[in-house]
């Protein structure tokens, strides 16, 4: 569950992965209760294309926070949030 369950650079969506990764194995248990290998293959399956975005979302800010480009990538990220511009 959560950073154990998934391989990507931890930037802060350990936790919510974790409550959604219990969640949906809690519903894939439900939907499967009399063949645990199936609940548990039909999670991972699942798991595997809801992750894939934090952990792109996670190498990319790998690469802003230490990067060659940085601290200029780091300005750039910020400064795309500004209002009033």
């Amino acid at each position: 569950m959560g950073d154990a369950a998934h391989l990507m650079l931890p930037f802060g969506e350990g936790a919510n992965l974790a409550l959604e990764d219990g969640a949906e194995l809690g519903l894939a248990i439900a939907a499967n209760a009399d063949n645990p290998e199936a609940a548990l293959s039909a999670y991972e399956e699942q798991m595997f294309i809801r992750v894939e975005s934090a952990a792109n979302d996670a190498q990319a800010m790998a690469g802003i926070l230490f990067g060659d480009e940085t601290p200029g990538a780091l300005l750039h990220f910020f400064n795309q949030y500004k209002t009033g511009s």
